[in-house]
């Protein structure tokens, strides 16, 4: 798409003549946090400038986005509606203004990159040192998490990118471009072999909430039959490595995970590997976001 002073006044007309990113970014900040005082926060605004503004934009659409009392804020049907139609504005305002500076030769903006902690020390380094060099007038702004969400927060629009593990299928309107491939591991505590021989049904597993390990595992429980005994359901694959170096019972997650835990020397591969199949982790971004200079050039990049 061409981003022009046409398309902007398009979405103006679209929301009742009156384009004001300013309210935007503040009703996306607080659909996103559901609280005033953090909204405002993170906005650098009073709780009541944004209060006024979000009762502004209320009164200019004549209709309410938020139901709120003094304990708790949630998005009407209207503002969920809105928080879509608001995201993809801001995104093409972004898109227009980079373009306007990628005309003169240097990108300047901000690019949101998501990820676990373990990628962040294992991929970014390689994947930001030479694009830091190329492109010195752009702000890297870096969140860390459960892997598990990071195609959804690219998805959302809460991130510009995410480094993810592959999905069986990826969703409509994603790209992904592979940065690495591990295998899934069984781990336990360093010298803690005793469930070796153990029935399955009775070895104490630690696992991940969500995700591609969860979903192969399950798969391959099914399979087989198997009742697991599930000691316990974590958030994050750093989190099952702490779990089984204390010797709470077997784990499974990515081995590219293990060999880079600063727990490494207190963990050991299981005597029993079941084979889960392939583990491809990479970089994926929503397609449509690709028509952003920074984007692009950053998309770019990785093809090197």
């Amino acid at each position: 798409m061409i981003y022009s002073h046409v398309n902007i006044a398009l979405y103006a007309t679209i929301i009742g003549g009156c384009l004001d990113i300013t309210k935007l970014k503040l009703f996306c900040a607080l659909a996103s946090s559901l609280h005033f005082g953090r909204a405002a926060n993170a906005c650098h605004v009073s709780p009541s400038t944004l209060s006024r503004n979000i009762k502004q934009l209320e009164d200019d659409l004549g209709v309410s986005l938020f139901e709120r009392d003094n304990r708790s804020v949630a998005l009407t049907h209207e503002g969920q509606s809105y928080l879509n139609f608001a995201k993809a504005v801001l995104q093409q305002w972004e898109a227009y203004q980079e373009s306007l500076i990628a005309q003169a030769d240097q990108l300047h903006g901000q690019l949101s990159i998501y990820c676990s902690v373990t990628a962040s020390y294992s991929f970014l380094y390689d994947i930001l040192t030479e694009f830091r060099v190329k492109h010195p007038g752009i702000a890297i702004k870096l969140h860390t998490g459960d892997p598990a969400q990071s195609i959804e927060r690219v998805q959302a629009g809460y991130e510009d990118i995410a480094i993810a593990a592959k999905p069986e299928k990826l969703p409509t309107g994603i790209s992904f471009k592979p940065i690495a491939h591990s295998s899934l591991v069984f781990i336990c505590a360093k010298d803690h072999q005793e469930w070796k021989d153990a029935n399955w049904n009775n070895i104490p597993i630690i696992i991940p909430e969500e995700g591609l390990p969860r979903e192969r595992l399950n798969l391959w429980f099914n399979e087989q039959g198997i009742k697991p005994n599930i000691y316990a359901e974590v958030k994050g694959n750093e989190a099952i490595v702490s779990m089984v170096s204390l010797g709470f019972g077997v784990g499974v997650l990515p081995k590219i995970v293990v060999d880079n835990s600063p727990l490494a020397n207190q963990v050991e591969t299981f005597a029993r590997q079941p084979d889960l199949g392939p583990y491809s982790m990479g970089i994926c971004v929503m397609e449509k976001r690709l028509k952003s200079p920074i984007l692009a050039a950053f998309w770019a990049q990785l093809a090197n």
